[in-house]
């Protein structure tokens, strides 16, 4: 009977496991997406920052600037992709067990962990942008 009921689940467990990779896969290319274009609009903006900092802006603020921007980004992206969840959501019922195809539990903590990996991704780029030299930035323009 066990291998009857294995029989049976294997091509749904099957594709659980390319959904699960895929979405590593997703989740993987977006921590990059981010970093790459948080990097790029910090080495775009390195005049901006060290004028910033020339005035008096601190640390903390260029910190705040960076990360803001990013989490925007990310902010912007995960509601879209929340919409196109939830509308995607009754393709992929059948394929669920033990949770509905709207729970807004798993909708929360998709989003939570989302925001997490985007604000890891863009703290590297925060943290280059904070120890930008203003005289160095300003020599170059």
């Amino acid at each position: 009977m066990d291998d009857v009921v294995a029989r049976s689940q294997s091509s749904s467990r099957f594709t659980l496991l390319l959904l699960g990779v895929f979405a590593a896969t997703a989740l993987a290319l977006a921590a990059v997406g981010i970093y790459g274009v948080i990097s790029y609009s910090v080495t775009q903006r390195t005049s901006e920052i060290g004028i910033r900092m020339a005035l008096g802006a601190g640390r903390e603020s260029v910190l705040r600037l960076v990360v803001g921007d990013g989490m925007a980004l990310a902010g912007v992206g995960i509601v879209i992709g929340l919409m196109g969840a939830m509308g995607a959501s009754r393709l992929l019922g059948s394929l669920l067990f033990g949770v509905s195809a709207s729970d807004p539990l798993v909708f929360a903590l998709t989003a939570i962990v989302l925001a997490a990996v985007a604000l890891c991704a863009t703290a590297i780029p925060a943290l280059r942008a904070a120890r930008i030299d203003p005289g160095e930035s300003l020599r170059y323009q």
